[in-house]
């Protein structure tokens, strides 16, 4: 059986959350590029079959292949960590100067990395600037401004909206960080991890790193946005709301129902080995 249970399983993401925040500059800061990276090219290819099959549904199904690539190699996520490493100081695993340091370098490290991969796929898909429309050009500058102008319409409540949407998207994305400790086997890891992160994108909810990528992207490509446009109605609302959403509702809300207190003979146990010491 290689199934973990859910007390272990928490204990080990705990540990893993406590190696993650004693990472040095270098480190978070590669590792955050690639995730960035690979997360936009998970979103290119979810929007390339939503676009070839009409169905968003499809491309739902196959965006979490980024995210997978990200878990099985032990790359930095921003939004995976909000959950992670408060868990392990939950448990006296690590301290809050560890947490807000890789926070921040994590955070710009997914930023380099979207952008990095924005400006390539840009290159890519307009010819250098010399194609100005095209289906994935038109899908990337839509979903951008929806993402922004529709918010910045309601003003104050769209800010409401936007931090809602990604509390409710990274309680789903934490879970799915959470769930690769679940089984011990490499197909098991995927398939679960696979399904809280279907069910993010397919509900159209907002994913920090993921817009990372696409509003740069879209302003590159044309979009009538501004920085401010990306920032306030987008960039900080839903930044907040992830963290928010992966804290409480995944790190918190596990912690608090697999938490047991130590007797004298839990504290001459060994302590399980890091399963994934990558992570």
């Amino acid at each position: 059986m290689d199934y973990i249970k859910p007390a272990q399983l928490v204990e080990d993401v705990a540990q893993a959350g406590a190696y993650k925040s004693k990472l040095g500059l270098k480190d978070i800061l590669i590792k955050g590029i690639l995730s960035g990276a690979l997360l936009g090219f998970a979103t290119t290819l979810a929007y390339t079959a939503t676009i070839e099959t009409n169905l968003s549904i499809v491309g739902a199904l196959v965006f979490p292949v980024g995210f997978v690539l990200i878990l099985l190699l032990g790359l930095e996520l921003v939004t995976g960590n909000f959950a992670m490493l408060p868990l392990a100081k939950l448990r006296g695993q690590t301290s809050i100067t560890n947490i807000g340091y890789n926070f921040f370098w994590a955070f710009t490290g997914n930023l380099l990395g979207s952008l990095l991969y924005g400006l390539l796929f840009y290159i890519s898909a307009t010819k250098l600037g010399h194609v100005t429309d095209g289906p994935m050009i038109d899908k990337i500058i839509s979903v951008a401004e929806a993402k922004t102008l529709t918010y910045k319409n309601l003003g104050g409540e769209g800010i409401i909206v936007a931090m809602t949407k990604a509390i409710l998207c990274n309680w789903m994305v934490t879970l799915g960080a959470f769930m690769a400790f679940v089984s011990s086997s490499t197909i098991g890891k995927i398939a679960a991890m696979w399904l809280p992160v279907f069910l993010f994108f397919a509900h159209g909810f907002e994913h920090a790193v993921v817009n990372m990528f696409v509003i740069p992207t879209a302003i590159l490509m044309g979009a009538d946005l501004s920085l401010g446009d990306w920032w306030l109605w987008n960039q900080i609302p839903v930044t907040i709301g992830n963290f928010i959403g992966g804290f409480i509702f995944t790190g918190l809300a596990l912690h608090l129902v697999n938490h047991k207190k130590k007797t004298n003979m839990d504290s001459n146990t060994i302590p399980t080995p890091l399963r994934i010491k990558g992570l």
